[in-house]
């Protein structure tokens, strides 16, 4: 995300990760032997954009990293990512908000008949 004049930084760890991701693109379509030109046409970008993608770059679209998987056939992967079975800490928050009783219907509090 670049705004004229400045540029946003991004917390090393997510910069790592994004250039470990770029990279693994890379080596994925050079291990199909699937060219810079052809892949760029495959996922209907630009091969400037797909340089962008294979550096890590944090300011191209979702959408084009997500078509690059598409190309390089790995959709399920993708909709993997966020599985609750892969969110261990989502799993434990939503353990610690559980009821400790859980009450049959209709033996709550009812009001006095007159």
């Amino acid at each position: 995300m670049k705004r004229r004049g400045t540029k946003t930084s991004y917390p090393l760890p997510l910069a790592r990760a994004l250039r470990k991701f770029g990279g693994d693109i890379k080596d994925a379509r050079r291990r199909r032997r699937i060219s810079v030109a052809v892949m760029a046409e495959r996922a209907s970008i630009s091969r400037v954009t797909l340089n962008k993608i294979e550096k890590g770059e944090p300011g191209v679209s979702f959408g084009s990293y997500a078509m690059v998987l598409f190309v390089l056939g790995l959709t399920d992967r993708l909709s993997d990512l966020l599985d609750v079975k892969h969110d261990e800490l989502g799993l434990e928050l939503a353990e610690e908000n559980l009821p400790k009783r859980i009450r049959k219907p209709g033996t709550g509090v009812r009001k006095k008949k007159r």
